[in-house]
């Protein structure tokens, strides 16, 4: 199956401006560390909500590149090394933890954030429709799952990455990715234990 990028801004929208303002900050060479940060006068929700839909678009691609080579047979189980394995939980067909294979994971994971993008009452895209309290909680959760997509694919796969000459991409992606994560405090640093003597 392969992945594609499947959620854009509609044109005209303030999401759109937001969405457009970050990358051409990106576009510009800027530091990362600064790129991150909310524009002054702009809602954090806002801000978070374009992100976290631009890190779905992206990291969507970036295992959809190597996606051929994270099979059934090559990751039974979705992991980051021996030490960190993932299990899938949700509210409807897995309501415990569950096994899966890395594939199988990935699939539930693109799926299930593809229906919270989606959703009008997590991520209100009409202009004046307030956020919902629990807003920046389900971004975290968002983001925490799509960090272990990272931690797969760099502990994993990283030589098919390589192969591809893709690494350089996808260390900027991760870059932009860690940076923001950071700046608002959205994913536990338990969460990122696996990467961490890469990161240093």
């Amino acid at each position: 199956k392969t992945f594609r990028p499947r959620k854009k801004f509609e044109p005209g929208t303030q999401r759109f401006e937001l969405y457009k303002k970050a990358q051409a900050s990106l576009k510009s060479g800027l530091d990362l560390k600064a790129v991150v940060q909310l524009p002054p006068g702009e809602s954090i929700n806002d801000w978070i909500a374009v992100h976290v839909v631009d890190f779905f678009n992206r990291i969507n691609l970036i295992y959809g590149t190597m996606s051929e080579y994270c099979t059934e047979k090559s990751c039974p189980i979705m992991s980051g090394g021996l030490k960190y394995e993932y299990r899938w939980q949700d509210d409807s067909k897995y309501k415990k933890p569950t096994k899966l294979s890395a594939p199988q994971y990935m699939c539930m994971l693109m799926d299930w954030i593809e229906m919270l993008i989606n959703n009008e009452d997590i991520f209100p895209t009409r202009i004046g429709v307030p956020f919902p309290r629990q807003f920046q909680q389900v971004c975290t959760k968002i983001l925490t799952r799509l960090f272990r997509v990272f931690v797969h694919v760099y502990i994993h796969h990283f030589d098919s990455i390589i192969n591809m000459g893709a690494e350089a991409h996808v260390n900027t992606c991760y870059k932009h990715f860690y940076y923001f994560i950071r700046e608002f405090s959205l994913v536990d640093h338990r969460e990122l234990e696996p990467l961490v003597r890469m990161l240093q």
